[in-house]
């Protein structure tokens, strides 16, 4: 029987190229809106703390000498900024933090793939460091920066090695379980096409677990920047970190959060910069608007 010959409900109704057109173009405008008015809503939220917050220390329902004001916060920044710090320029403290963050989170990250990776493929080898991993996790890693700047001194490398404590684990760990979640008949395939184990592992497992990787990237670097700033802290000659403790060590609470309000800023570029890159590297991937 013909598709002509069948009842016209049996008949599959076919959709049209401009009809394509128009849903691809509507779910786009539907993406928009929803930006706009998501980054609206955030915006508007934030107005409102920042005014409330400000409302609540004038009137001294908060104590705004422990608690500052949005204005002084701004104010502490301008000054910083067209006056520098006591320490030197603002610029060039932000550098020193973020050389020592971008340092850390590099050694970091190619060391947490490089050992997870392997320790994923080779059993033998998790079994052996598995206990020893485990421990070291446990250990809370912030309690390490002050052995770290008696080991290294007030320089960066003590920062740097707090930073690369921070980053490494949750890099090791997301490594670690995409090398274990490679669909196993690719590995399968490769092997019956005479691949050897270096090549498996460099054009398989690697890639498979490149977004498990990238996952763990968006919160270390944050975390780099938290050991960075914990080391300066405790004992440095410039940074951020260092900016914090004479804040406190003044009773300057607009000090502190204006450090914390330039952190913030550093930490948000970093994150779109990691963002655009996963973007580029993993155009397969369907975006929100397309499902």
């Amino acid at each position: 029987m013909s598709p002509e010959t069948l009842p016209e409900a049996v008949v599959a109704p076919t959709v049209s190229e401009p009809a394509k057109t128009d849903r691809a173009h509507s779910r786009a405008r539907a993406a928009r809106r929803r930006k706009i008015v998501v980054g609206t809503a955030r915006a508007l939220l934030l107005v409102a703390v920042l005014g409330l917050w400000e409302v609540l220390s004038r009137a001294e329902v908060i104590d705004p000498f422990n608690f500052s004001m949005p204005s002084k916060i701004w104010d502490q920044i301008s000054t910083w900024v067209m006056h520098g710090t006591a320490l030197g320029s603002l610029g060039e403290q932000i550098w020193y933090t973020l050389h020592e963050a971008l340092l850390g989170w590099v050694i970091g990250v190619i060391a947490g793939v490089v050992f997870g990776i392997a320790l994923g493929r080779i059993a033998f080898l998790a079994d052996v460091l598995g206990p020893y991993i485990k421990v070291l996790n446990s250990i809370p890693r912030i309690v390490l920066a002050p052995i770290f700047v008696i080991w290294f001194g007030l320089g960066p490398a003590s920062k740097v090695a707090s930073a690369v404590v921070l980053v490494f684990f949750p890099v090791f760990f997301n490594a670690f379980q995409g090398a274990r979640e490679v669909d196993r008949n690719l590995v399968a395939n490769a092997r019956i096409l005479g691949a050897s184990d270096r090549r498996v592992t460099l054009q398989v497992v690697i890639p498979s677990a490149t977004s498990w990787i990238f996952t763990s990237l968006h919160v270390s670097f944050g975390f780099a920047l938290i050991g960075a700033i914990v080391g300066e802290y405790i004992g440095a000659t410039k940074g951020i970190g260092l900016l914090v403790a004479q804040s406190q060590g003044t009773f300057n609470a607009a000090g502190v959060y204006a450090a914390m309000v330039i952190l913030a800023v550093v930490a948000l570029l970093a994150e779109g910069l990691l963002t655009f890159a996963e973007s580029r590297i993993f155009r397969w991937k369907p975006s929100d608007s397309d499902r």
